[in-house]
């Protein structure tokens, strides 16, 4: 993680440095130093060229070059280049502002190029993007993580999440598949609600709740988390889950420049489930080990349902440039992602444009963005993995004619790829202004206003000899249509007036107050209908087939609500040492009960430079020290649009007096006047630190939290109540821990470079209460378990308990017939009918067996320069939980199926001679070690002033993986939420059709002129 600052190039840095003591031109010592070395060593003199570069390898004008053995000084130019005389064993000093100096004694070589690297005291002064404004790292009170470009992911970003994989502590990023229509599962320090929005709130250039698509990885300048209540608290009821700030990259002053990035991307089976092939089907057939039909064929459908030659390709281009009063950028994007599943495709097209004005003797500075993002997915494939593993592999997909054979028992996914659909049509746009106006010194006005518009349309058929319509029991042999639309907006209007006041150099003071203005609407419709007796329409004419009753279906709906928020902020620095910052947000939703329309949100929070005391002008060792402390409060409004509110249903016709037949409606809610949000209370106590001449870096936080006025449904009397649930608060839950980031710069000579970065965290999560005085509830389950069996759910999460426990049958063994045997609560061994399968703890026999949630997340980065070669290795671990196999418990076992198995079932569970039952006998440890990414550069060098860079490079993703686990890649298993449905899985739970685990290369270049 590398935080850039501004820096002084040019004719200004020449200057500065030129007349600075250690390169004055009028020192006497300096002159005679020259005169005696050129008399000395005049036959030995030769001219040194080089480059200098930054850590980007981009040229950096006007640093300062001087022999220090002569004295002769020079500047680099506008491509970073410089030419000084010097002799063997000469030293040659380099320095720029905001850089660490670089010295290099002069050997046989007549050519240099130094790489200048940001010096940690230039960090501290760099800007970070807060809410509604930026602080220097120095006046950082909260703990905010900043990442920017240099220490992105390198494989390729189908979310722009996924360049922060790993790269946070605390921040856990989960994708469950390489599917690129899949999402990405996003959770900061740990769960935070029960039926609330448990994700982070994304910021894109301010605008609350930006939307992801609209991103690309060339696009983004840097990404800022928020991760304790005190850092976003200004952000108030969307806050609670904490806020990651997405900056854009803008135009700067200068020539244009334009830059382009591409690379190729193609995917191998890494692998696979451990299935039987039609050999050792037949053999088990034989043996007597399993009772199967033999169909005569030997078949594999899983490679008939995989892209084989899945290619993916990304093209960026971008322009930019500036003047004195304005500057632009614009880009163009292309993105092909094809997935290893047949029928599995995304297509993207992106444009982005920002420009930035000034005008009014500088003083009005206007600002404008706009991108639109149009994708064409194919949603059909990616699926069915279950299906063609498990099918009897000596049995043909096709009868002997050629046609498709369909089963009612399994479908035939072969010919559901062929004869299906599924499309999505999507463009999102989004366009943004602001306006800055200097009233006077010191005093700021500001206005931001956003409109953001998500669209898509759905198209989905199946031929009339499609399996889906053959088999169907409303209209057999006919075809099924489906459209289905949806559209959201939402418009952003944001004043804000800031004022910044310095007093006698050591007194500085910045006050912000605001208005937020938030209105969302989305809206929906969708039809299908069924019986179509030819595809000539597909799903274009859903009326070509006459409408009936049980055949078609329609459905429509429209919601919105208004969010309205005052805040403010001061922030109060001393003597570059002590710096405390208050927070207030007062905030209405239309989402809140009548009751309770407005919320309060506070934050305070402080912090003190340690190393800036005289008491610490003795350790030399520590160049920085700060330690902050801080308390805020935030809340969770992410719940359904009129939930606080009575809402009508529909019921049946009736008829009324005159034989009229009319519609009836009905509450289908109860009112709740006291909704209100759920609240997160939290302290944070951090540590930054730099040491060993700025070499190891890192920070350390701590904290404590409690999520109080849990949102859920419960169970309301009847009377006063109409319907037996109501959507309530009630419940608290906690969690606390540590995270640590820390970077080492092992080596750094002229020529090669070894920095390391580790981040980790640990936290402990618990579900503190769930009951009030009103509504009672001991225990919420979680995580159906799905599959053959009514097997229920894998988790119960109890008062006082960590969220994320597995609760059932502890194993005990097997009869010697092969039946289950559990253990008891009384610690005896059981058969499977006497066990208590009670929902309270005092009578049930089920006990806690382990849990989903990692106890460590680690990772580990390690960056190699040589000369013009970059080479960085990254490993990511999750340590210490509990993964439910439900492939081994489905197909493991022999009882009761003749479809295909697992060869474990006939070694690690061939005992088993019983029905499917869900126990710790099906738990795994998860734990996993995994090289999850390894890039290679090169840097060319150009002569030619017109080329800037150019890189070309390679990477390989999920190269290796340690693991003690049997079942698919652990790490694509959620290990975020309670257990709820997210991106189709659920906390800890192994499915049993895995999209197949891929290792994938990536072959780019990068162009710059």
């Amino acid at each position: 993680m590398k935080i850039k600052l501004l820096k002084f190039t040019g004719l200004s840095t020449a200057i500065i440095l030129l007349n600075g003591p250690s390169f004055s031109m009028s020192s006497p010592w300096e002159i005679t130093g020259e005169i005696v070395n050129e008399r000395r060593h005049i036959q030995m003199q030769k001219v040194i060229t080089g480059t200098v570069l930054d850590e980007t390898n981009q040229p950096l004008p006007g640093v300062g070059i001087k022999n220090q053995t002569s004295g002769k000084t020079t500047v680099t130019n506008e491509t970073g280049k410089f030419t000084i005389e010097a002799n063997s064993n000469d030293v040659i000093l380099i320095t720029s502002i905001g850089y660490n100096s670089e010295r290099i004694k002069i050997g046989e070589q007549t050519t240099l190029s130094i790489t200048m690297r940001v010096a940690q005291d230039n960090e501290l002064d760099e800007l970070v993007v807060v809410g509604y404004g930026t602080r220097s790292q120095r006046q950082l009170t909260s703990a905010i993580t900043k990442v920017d470009t240099s220490a992105f992911r390198q494989s390729g970003a189908r979310n722009a999440l996924d360049l922060l994989q790993g790269k946070v502590a605390g921040l856990q990023i989960s994708r469950n598949s390489s599917n690129p229509n899949s999402g990405v599962g996003i959770q900061l320090r740990g769960v935070t609600s029960i039926s609330g929005t448990q994700s982070p709130l994304i910021v894109i250039d301010g605008i609350p709740g930006g939307n992801l698509d609209l991103l690309q990885q060339d696009d983004i300048e840097s990404f800022t988390v928020l991760k304790d209540g005190s850092a976003a608290a200004i952000y108030g009821t969307r806050a609670n889950a904490g806020v990651i700030l997405i900056t854009t990259k803008k135009g700067r002053k200068g020539p244009a420049q334009f830059n382009y990035n591409g690379y190729v991307k193609h995917e191998t089976l890494y692998e696979r489930p451990d299935f039987m092939n039609a050999t050792q089907f037949r053999e088990k057939i034989a043996s007597g080990q399993y009772t199967a039909k033999d169909f005569g064929g030997d078949f594999d459908y899983f490679d008939d349902i995989v892209n084989k030659n899945n290619f993916t390709q990304y093209q960026n281009l971008s322009v930019s440039g500036g003047g004195e009063s304005s500057n632009y950028r614009g880009s163009f994007t292309y993105n092909d992602f094809d997935g290893f599943a047949q029928e599995n495709t995304r297509k993207q097209y992106q444009f982005r444009m920002s420009l930035t004005q000034k005008g009014f003797k500088d003083r009005v500075t206007a600002s404008f963005n706009v991108a639109s993002n149009l994708n064409k997915a194919n949603l059909l494939g990616g699926g069915g993995w279950e299906n063609v593993l498990t099918k009897n592999p000596t049995e043909s997909y096709y009868n002997p004619d050629g046609s498709y054979l369909f089963t009612r028992n399994i479908t035939n996914e072969v010919a559901r790829l062929a004869q299906e659909t599924n499309k999505r049509s999507q463009q999102t746009s989004s366009i943004d202004g602001k306006f800055d106006v200097d009233i006077i010194t010191g005093l700021k006005a500001s206005a931001f206003v956003a409109y953001q518009r998500n669209q898509y349309i759905d198209n989905q058929y199946r031929m009339v000899n499609s399996q889906n319509s053959l088999e169907s029991d409303v209209a057999p042999g006919g075809g099924y249509a489906y459209k289905g639309t949806l559209l959201e907006e939402n418009f952003n209007f944001e004043p804000t007036i800031e004022y910044t006041k310095s007093l006698n150099n050591k007194h500085h003071f910045t006050g912000m107050v605001g208005y937020s203005y938030r209105y969302e609407v989305n809206e929906s419709f969708n039809a299908n209908n069924r019986g179509y007796a030819n595809d000539v329409f597909e799903e274009n004419n859903l009326g070509s087939v006459p409408i009936s009753v049980n055949r078609i279906g329609i459905g429509s709906n429209k919601n919105d609500n208004t969010l309205i928020a005052f805040f403010g902020r001061v922030h109060y620095s001393f003597d570059n040492k002590y710096n405390l910052e208050a927070v207030l947000r007062r905030e209405g939703s239309s989402r809140f009960g009548t009751n309770n329309k407005w919320a309060s949100f506070p934050a305070i929070s402080a912090s003190w430079e340690v190393t800036e005391e005289n008491f610490m002008e003795g350790a030399k060792w520590l160049n920085f020290l700060k330690m902050r402390i801080g308390y805020g409060e935030t809340g969770n409004s992410g719940f359904a649009n009129y939930a606080s509110l009575v809402t009508l249903g529909t019921g049946n016709l009736y008829p009324f007096p005159g034989g009229e037949w009319l519609q009836t409606y009905g509450p289908s809610r109860n009112p709740n006047p006291n909704l209100r949000w759920e609240r997160k209370r939290e302290y944070n106590l951090g540590f930054d630190f730099a040491m060993f001449d700025n070499r190891f870096s890192g920070s350390v936080e701590l904290f404590k939290r409690n999520i109080i006025d849990l949102l859920d449904t419960y169970t309301s009397p009847q009377p006063p109540f109409v319907q037996s649930s109501i959507y309530t608060n009630v419940g608290t839950i906690s969690a606390k821990g540590i995270e640590l980031t820390l970077s080492y710069l092992a080596v750094k000579n002229k020529n090669f470079s070894w920095n390391i970065d580790f981040a980790g965290s640990t936290i402990d999560n618990r579900l503190v209460t769930y009951s009030n005085d009103e509504y009672k509830r001991d225990m919420k389950p979680f995580g159906a378990i799905g599959g053959a069996g009514a097997l229920g759910d894998a988790f119960r999460t109890y008062e006082g308990r960590n969220i994320g426990e597995f609760w059932g049958k502890r194993f005990a063994g097997f009869t010697p017939e092969g039946k289950w045997l559990f253990v008891n609560r009384d610690g005896q061994s059981v058969p499977n009918g006497e066990i208590n399968t009670s929902v309270f703890r005092d009578q049930t026999d089920f006990q806690m067996l382990g849990n989903a949630i990692p106890k460590y997340y680690l990772s580990l980065g390690n960056t190699f320069t040589y000369k013009q070669f970059d080479l960085r290795v990254f490993l990511r671990s999750k340590l210490d939980f509990d993964i439910l196999n439900t492939q081994a418990l489905s197909y493991g076992n022999k009882f009761g199926t003749q479809g295909n198995l697992l060869n474990s079932a006939f070694t690690k569970y061939a005992e088993i001679n019983d029905t499917y039952m869900y126990s710790d006998y099906y738990l795994e440890k998860g734990s996993f070690l995994k090289v999850d990414e390894v890039s290679l550069g090169y840097t060319f060098k150009f002569k030619d002033k017109a080329f800037r860079s150019l890189r070309v490079y390679a990477v390989g993703q999920n190269l290796a993986l340690l693991t003690g686990y049997t079942g698919n890649d652990p790490d694509t298993i959620q290990d975020t939420g309670m257990g709820q449905e997210i991106n189709g899985r659920r906390l800890g739970i192994d499915t049993r059709s895995p999209y197949p685990t891929t290792r994938q290369f990536v072959f780019g270049v990068n162009f710059g002129f």
